[in-house]
């Protein structure tokens, strides 16, 4: 994986780990990467009536994870990121023009040689809607200059699409260390790890890493699905 700048789209904080941490540890602090989070991941544990009256505490805990966000990109070499925090799980209620021009904006503006986003087969939507937006923002005609688009596999999403699973075409060796900082990384959001066997685990984790690992002839890998490369 050839580049000197990467781009991370993200629906919510804590998938970038989940999807290409161990990307981040490999090459976090030797190249230009910008993490940007559409969404905020958090009010989409309220009802839609609860949003209203819980409007403090639900704000307070977008900023704790912002934080955590923050905390764990800066661990592993990251410092250039950026939170728009649209309403988790209802970026269907945004016009999509909005979201792809602010994807078109942040591409534009940070002109980067590749791009990791979500896959199309995960089951959260928001992460559906950011893959086809990202798609839009990056059509052959437009202004992005982006040579390679990727997609991501996130735990606790990808796999749980049974009827359309995650299909990987690029595999990136990572060392032990890489999966270790991934894991750690993704601990600093206190709110969002689980306990085995729920996937955001520490066994998860490991567990993805290894069986990545031996489809493609080494002991740990993270995996990708090429969507589209140029010379």
């Amino acid at each position: 994986m050839e580049f000197n700048k990467a781009l991370i789209i993200a629906a919510h904080p804590d998938d970038d780990i989940l999807g290409c941490g161990g990307f981040l540890s490999k090459f976090g602090k030797d190249k230009d990467i910008r993490v940007v989070f559409i969404a905020e991941g958090t009010s989409c544990r309220f009802s839609s009536s609860e949003i209203n009256e819980k409007k403090e505490e639900i704000s307070n805990e977008i900023k704790h994870r912002n934080s955590c966000g923050k905390k764990a990109l800066s661990y592993l070499g990251v410092k250039d990121c950026e939170f728009y925090n649209f309403a988790c799980d209802r970026l269907d209620q945004i016009p999509l023009i909005d979201i792809n021009k602010i994807i078109e904006n942040e591409i534009s503006e940070f002109k980067p040689d590749i791009i990791l986003t979500h896959s199309k087969k995960d089951l959260n939507s928001d992460h559906k809607i950011i893959f086809s937006s990202v798609l839009t923002a990056t059509r052959p005609v437009g202004k992005s200059k982006a040579k390679s688009i990727f997609s991501f596999e996130v735990l606790s999403s990808s796999e749980w699409n049974f009827s359309k699973s995650f299909v990987p075409n690029y595999f990136l060796e990572l060392s032990r260390e890489d999966i270790d900082k991934k894991w750690a990384a993704l601990s600093m959001y206190d709110t969002e790890v689980k306990e085995f066997p729920h996937p955001r685990s520490k066994e998860g984790i490991d567990t993805l890493a290894k069986y990545r690992g031996l489809q493609s002839g080494v002991p740990f890998a993270e995996a990708f699905k090429l969507i589209r490369s140029l010379p």
